[in-house]
């Protein structure tokens, strides 16, 4: 047993439950029968606050309040961000339509992670919860003072209704995996739920991922004849502290906080939701956003583009302090973003195509030139983190590869290389030596370069590869690349589209992309959501299997990553699986930082020390009545 479980539970056996003069009578026959061989059956069950994937939690029972908020900030005011496009849904849950941004936000599940550890969650719909040893089950003691935004009570029955529609009426991709988890699950009273798991599969993360499931109005959903799988402007009945206020379509959206919210005292809500207000202003492009947010149309902006940070940030308003300009450490782990290749086309089916293609994204030549330095290259599916797989394999990882390069799924030389890493490229745009190599991977995949300069296999088809993006900032990153493409013989080209057509085409069951860009999500600690992201049983259902990869041998190491039973064995599972991953190249890793850049109106503070694993703005921030009214005096601020 992990020594966290042994510090932080309370432990009862069956005996212990056992009292008055039939607990007597039962004791006397269990000694008869022999103490000893009950005590080796007897089921050890943790009565808990909270549950950690290894180690102990961070907080005890009756923590005050998270150490990285402030319990005393005030509340009121308003905090405005920008999103590109539009929405016509409140539904976040469903593939059709576009679903307002933070069209979850009205959402809590039994269970909430924090952002200063890994792995660990915590009761904030429930007072306890009670798993075994194995967590081959769980029981979640709910409070009974939860209500929903309707002021109805949260119970038992509605934890169960929204399992069961998630089940029946989630993502794909979703249901695909979730079906395998969960044998049962039952009311054992108005506030008591209990979730029973299937057999022979790893229970490691199952009441984490059964506690971390949204938590709908059963009522308010049967009353208004609402589907999980529709597109509606109505929006479920949550128990969170925001609410729907005011929308106009593909505008804007406004939440308001819920004053009658029912955890404003819970140690987890104890300073934050500390705005009145959370309002999101769109914008059709990105140079439109920034203009809005120079013009006051919103009031906080987490800076994504280099050259903006770098060159636009010259308005008046920064110069006079009314807009701060700020750095502010991350300590995240990057964030996966790259060009990803759908290979459900036939010509990605190589892998020394992709391995190709990639050669010719010069990221040293960007960097330098397009991002002002700003970034660095993404080189791990789990980058900037211990779980990273770094130079040569360990021991550990090779006995763990081993089996996988006997039955032929790996080659040998994963054993023995150090892990791939993205081609490093000189200062010209076009790197000559990269070129090369291309040209012989590409000459080796069977697409040579004809006398007019373009490549064609043997059936004579043209190696075309289309970009699909709808971001106009991407521009200046991909134009160079589709050049250095054409001169290797590519038929490159990038076609811009607007969010729905993005949308379009980039879900199931369409999948009509060459590459297109998309965030490679991993967590530090990963569980069954591998198998939605690098699954083959999800390939062509998921939505976040954007690349359809199909590899027995990932398959087989997520397996491995789902089975261990500690934090050493998942870190070397883990870097295990992230060599196998990058040897598919799948994707053409892009770049993240290390920090968050940011703009606000000078109205907004937030605690000294940020936690490690969240910025936070919309949560532990606060607003300044003081200074938002000294910039609306000046007219700084509309």
């Amino acid at each position: 047993m992990q020594a966290r479980a042994k510090a932080i539970a309370k432990r009862r056996t069956g005996a212990d439950r056992i009292t008055g003069p039939a607990g007597a009578a039962i004791g006397l026959a269990l000694l008869m029968a022999g103490l000893s061989a009950y005590a080796a059956k007897a089921e050890s069950v943790i009565v808990a606050h909270g549950i950690s994937t290894f180690g102990e939690l961070k907080y005890p029972a009756g923590f005050a309040h998270l150490d990285y908020v402030n319990p005393d900030a005030p509340k009121g005011g308003e905090i405005s961000e920008w999103t590109s496009g539009g929405f016509d849904s409140m539904n976040p849950y469903s593939i059709k339509g576009r679903a307002a941004a933070l069209s979850s936000a009205p959402f809590e599940s039994i269970l909430e992670g924090t952002s200063d550890e890994i792995g660990s969650a915590y009761c904030l719909l429930c007072e306890t919860i009670e798993y075994p040893e194995d967590r081959s089950w769980v029981i979640f003691n709910l409070r009974d003072d939860v209500t929903f935004a309707d002021g109805s009570a949260l119970t038992s029955e509605d934890v169960i209704f929204s399992y069961e529609v998630f089940l029946a009426k989630g993502l794909t991709d979703f249901r695909t995996i979730f079906a395998t988890k969960v044998e049962s699950v039952e009311a054992m009273g108005p506030h008591k739920v209990k979730f029973t798991f299937k057999t022979d599969i790893p229970t490691r993360d199952l009441p984490q991922d059964v506690g971390g499931l949204p938590i709908l109005s059963k009522a308010h959903y049967e009353a208004n004849g609402l589907d999980l799988e529709e597109s509606s402007l109505t929006p479920f009945v949550g128990s969170g502290p925001y609410v729907l206020d005011s929308m106009r379509i593909g505008e804007s959206i406004t939440y308001r906080r819920n004053p009658d919210y029912w955890g404003n005292t819970h140690p987890l809500r104890i300073g934050t939701n500390n705005f009145d207000a959370i309002r999101i202003e769109y914008f059709a492009d990105y140079d439109a956003a920034f203009e809005g947010f120079k013009g006051g149309s919103y009031t906080f902006r987490n800076e994504a583009s280099s050259i903006k940070w770098a060159t636009g940030y010259d308005f008046p308003a920064v110069g006079k302090g009314d807009v701060i300009k700020a750095e502010l450490p991350s300590g995240a782990k990057s964030n996966g973003q790259s060009f990803a290749f759908n290979l459900r086309r036939e010509k990605f089916q190589d892998p020394r195509v992709r391995q190709a293609l990639g050669l010719m994204f010069n990221f040293e030549w960007s960097n330098e030139t397009l991002f002002y330095g700003l970034y660095d290259r993404v080189t791990s599916y789990w980058g900037n983190s211990f779980m990273e797989a770094v130079g040569t394999p360990s021991p550990a990882e090779v006995a763990i590869l081993q089996p996988l390069v006997d039955e032929g799924l790996l080659d040998a030389s994963i054993l023995t290389d150090e892990a791939v890493m993205p081609p490093v490229s000189g200062a010209r745009q076009l790197d000559r030596g990269n070129l090369r190599k291309a040209s012989a991977l590409l000459d080796e995949a069977g697409w040579p370069v004809g006398d007019d300069g373009i490549r064609r296999n043997a059936k004579g088809e043209v190696l075309r590869v289309e970009f699909l993006e709808d971001s106009p900032s991407f521009d200046r990153v991909i134009n160079p690349f589709v050049e250095n493409l054409k001169t290797l013989g590519v038929d490159a080209v990038l076609t811009r589209v607007d969010n729905a057509q993005m949308e379009d085409r980039t879900r199931p069951p369409k999948f009509d992309y060459d590459i297109t860009n998309h965030f490679m999500q991993t967590n530090y600690f990963s569980g069954t959501e591998l198998k939605q992201y690098y699954g083959s049983e999800t390939a062509d259902v998921s939505s976040f299997n954007v690349m359809g990869l199909k590899s027995p041998a990932v398959d087989r190491l997520i397996d491995v990553v789902l089975a261990a039973t500690s934090l050493e064995s998942l870190t070397d599972a883990t870097k295990a699986l992230d060599r196998a991953m990058r040897r598919e190249y799948f994707a053409i890793p892009q770049w993240h930082k290390a920090k968050h850049t940011i703009a606000y109106y000078n109205m907004y503070e937030h605690p000294e020390t940020l936690p490690p694993y969240a910025l936070g703005e919309l949560s532990f921030w606060w607003y300044n009545a003081e200074k938002a009214a000294a910039l609306k005096a000046s007219g700084a601020l509309k």
